[in-house]
This record gives structure tokens, sequence and C-alpha cells, in this order.
């Protein structure tokens, strides 16, 4: 019975929730952004006594705190509850290729050993991490909004500016992947 909840959710039911949610934001004035509630949480938590940027009324994008510890609770609870117990179905491609970046045992466990298990967390691995964290928080403000903001809520208002920047966000993910990532990996 409880095979079903592994399944990942058809696009066509998917696809049509993103939506409904996007335009009852809309309709209520809201936009849709991680970046921005992130901000609303450091505001929050008084990161406005420090710096200006975050030095606004958090309560009125109090909506933005709930989704984001939805999330953070959604994530615990499906990786502690929900987690397949059969291997992820890879192409041979791609097993070969994360091999050849150092991978072990691919594709045997739904989350890689190398990437989850204590054995990774090192000052190195962290580094990374805090690193990246680094450039996608301050490319999300440069840009104006995340990834979600703008390939979401932005390109269904028809925003020049978000069709710009999801654009950039692709390109850096293939640049990313191509030329950066094998130079830095295996950690």
């Amino acid at each position: 019975m409880l095979e079903a909840v592994y399944r990942p959710w058809p696009w066509y039911v998917v696809g049509p929730l993103i939506a409904l949610t996007m335009y009852l934001l809309l309709y209520f004035g809201k936009e849709f952004g991680v970046s921005a509630s992130l901000r609303a949480t450091c505001s929050a938590m008084g990161a406005g006594k420090k710096v200006k940027f975050f030095d606004f009324d958090w309560k009125k994008q109090n909506w933005n705190m709930v989704f984001i510890f939805g999330a953070i609770i959604g994530g615990f609870i499906s990786s502690t509850f929900l987690e397949p117990s059969n291997a992820v179905d890879l192409a041979s491609s791609t097993k070969l290729t994360l091999e050849q970046l150092g991978f072990e045992r691919v594709g045997e466990s739904f989350l890689p050993d190398q990437l989850f298990s204590p054995e990774f967390w090192t000052w190195k691995s962290i580094a990374y991490l805090f690193v990246g964290g680094l450039f996608v928080g301050f490319g999300a403000r440069y840009a104006g909004g995340c990834t979600s903001g703008h390939a979401i809520s932005g390109l269904s208002n028809l925003q020049l500016p978000s069709l710009i920047a999801v654009i950039g966000f692709f390109i850096g993910g293939l640049a990313m992947t191509y030329f950066i990532l094998p130079f830095i990996l295996p950690f």
C-alpha cells in the first residue's frame, strides 16, 4: 500500500496544481520565491538591525515564513519516513559518467552514500557547500530573485527579466556541470 507514496505524482497532476497555486498567489497580490521567504525569515530573526536590506515589516510576509518552515518539515518527513528502499533506475551512460567522477555503487541506493553518509561531512565538503551557498545567495540577490521566483512566478507573469534570468540560470548550470564540476569532483 505504501508503494503509491513513493511514486512521483504525474506531470498532468503537478502542473495544474502549480498553475492553480500561482493563480491564487497572483489573485491575492503575492509573488512566490524562496529567496523572498528567506529574506522574511532573516528579517524576523533580527537581521534588519544590522543590514538595511532586511529592515522591513516581515509580518506582512508571514506566509513566506510558513512556506519555508513547511519546506523544512516536508523535507525532513520525506527523507526520514518516505525514502524508497529500491534503487534509482539510472541510464547506463549516467552510471558510467558518475563512476568516472569517482562515485561508487552508483544506482544501488536512492541517496548516494558518498553524499549523505557521515563520512561525507569533511571540512572540504562543508567548505564546498558554504561557498556554493554564498554563490547561490549572491546570484539570487543579483538576479532580483531565485530560480523558483523567476521560473515559476516571473514567467507566469510574462516578465522579460525573469525569462532572461531563467536563461542565465540554465547557461550557468550547464557551464558548472560540464566545465567546472569535473575539476572539483571527487571531493
